[in-house]
């Protein structure tokens, strides 16, 4: 796949390459289904209660009714189970940006696209925030090989101006502070406006106007 795409792409056009990086739905037999939503909604509530941290593989055997060996199998570690969590959220998110209303979604001007979806990921990042980082960090570079990662990267790539030199690293540039480990750092000292507000005007510096 090139990854030399300048923009402005056309804000109604759907690259088919873009489309074809989302995340797709699971498919498995019913028994799998079923121990797979078992295994992620008791991970979810433990999650919850205790921390991400704090909760072990096997507690979320016992408390899925599962054996360890299958919830092993199944999602290898808790950076897995991170992973199998966010789907939906990431799912939906793509969802918007695919076919959407203006501006997350086609048909509003580049830098406003760009704009809403910088605004709309850091909410998701920081809803979930430290099943991002578990995901985002489980291996050296593992964020950067995330299906996810690589949507959100060609969607803002596309977005950028025709005058940018290099779109693939810029996207990933402007990306870069909004990883997971990165947020986390910052977060108690700058508070979550003021880092929404500087993802903001980075991209507004990048791109030359305004974000709206």
């Amino acid at each position: 796949m090139p990854d030399d795409i300048n923009g402005p792409q056309s804000a109604s056009a759907i690259p088919v390459d873009l489309d074809l990086l989302r995340t797709p739905p699971p498919r498995e037999r019913a028994d799998a289904a079923r121990n797979r939503a078992a295994i992620l909604e008791a991970a979810a509530a433990l999650f919850a209660e205790h921390g991400v941290e704090s909760v072990s593989m096997d507690q979320i055997a016992t408390a899925a009714g599962v054996g360890k060996g299958t919830l092993f199998r199944r999602f290898g570690d808790k950076s897995g189970l991170a992973t199998a969590l966010l789907d939906t959220r990431e799912r939906a998110l793509q969802e918007a940006i695919l076919g959407g209303p203006p501006p997350l979604g086609p048909g509003a001007p580049a830098e406003d696209r760009l704009a809403a979806f910088l605004d709309a990921y850091v909410d998701y990042l920081l809803e979930h925030l430290d099943l991002i980082r578990m995901s985002e960090t489980s291996t050296p570079g593992a964020r950067y090989r995330i299906g996810a990662y690589r949507f959100w990267h060609r969607h803002v790539a596309i977005l950028l101006p025709a005058k940018t030199p290099d779109p693939t690293y810029t996207a990933h540039a402007l990306l870069a502070p909004l990883s997971a480990e990165h947020v986390t750092a910052l977060l108690p000292e700058l508070g979550p406006t003021r880092i929404r507000e500087g993802v903001l005007h980075l991209a507004e510096s990048t791109i030359g106007t305004p974000p709206r």
